[in-house]
């Protein structure tokens, strides 16, 4: 398992809160409530998992099985996901509310390779279509490239040390970080370096 997916998992989740209490203080129209509460348990669940991992690793050498136990959730949920898709497109906000979508995007960010670029375009298409962040789209597009070995276009991942991996027209970065509701490029690296624990990249 790559381990950037499990802390990529761990940080997102905290920024899911707010989104979570924005859907509360909203009181957004969701056209699948079920669909939502499923995507949100399954997040939590990988949630628990993961954090009974990092106590595990913290205090034995060997833990087998609770990583095994994750991965198989993260493939469990790959599937669920994949078939979601396949029945209503990408989970965007009109169906799922905002927290529900970006639950749908932890799921995907913590499945493999292939899937994440099978849904790339569906991603893509939801965002244009104003369904889902510009956010998830930038992070899921970076994180794609930057495995590739290919120059990332938001500068949405960051290296361990210090930094970011190499953006494609770096001099008009800031401009399509705008475009799809990120901070300047600046700012995102000194919250980096203040998260710096939580933020490590362990490609």
């Amino acid at each position: 398992m790559r381990m950037i997916k499990l802390t990529l998992i761990l940080t997102s989740l905290s920024l899911l809160t707010p989104i979570i209490q924005a859907q509360t203080t909203e009181a957004p129209t969701v056209s699948n409530p079920a669909l939502r509460a499923e995507l949100l348990n399954r997040v939590k669940q990988a949630d628990i998992l993961l954090e009974r991992l990092l106590k595990c690793t913290s205090e034995f050498h060997e833990c087998d099985a609770p990583m095994d136990r994750l991965k198989k959730t993260f493939d469990d949920n790959a599937v669920r996901l994949k078939a979601i898709v396949k029945q209503y497109g990408w989970p965007g906000n009109d169906l799922v509310g905002r927290d529900g979508t970006w639950a749908a995007f932890l799921i995907l960010l913590n499945a493999e390779r292939a899937i994440e670029k099978e849904m790339l375009p569906l991603v893509q298409d939801a965002y244009h279509a104003g369904k889902t962040d510009g956010i998830i789209y930038a992070v899921l597009l970076d994180d794609i490239r930057v495995a590739e070995g290919k120059p990332q276009v938001y500068g949405t991942r960051d290296k361990k040390g210090g930094g970011v991996y190499p953006i494609e027209d770096e001099a008009n970065v800031n401009k399509r970080r705008v475009e799809v509701g990120l901070p300047p490029l600046s700012e995102y690296l000194e919250t980096q370096k203040r998260n710096k624990p939580q933020k490590d990249d362990k490609r």
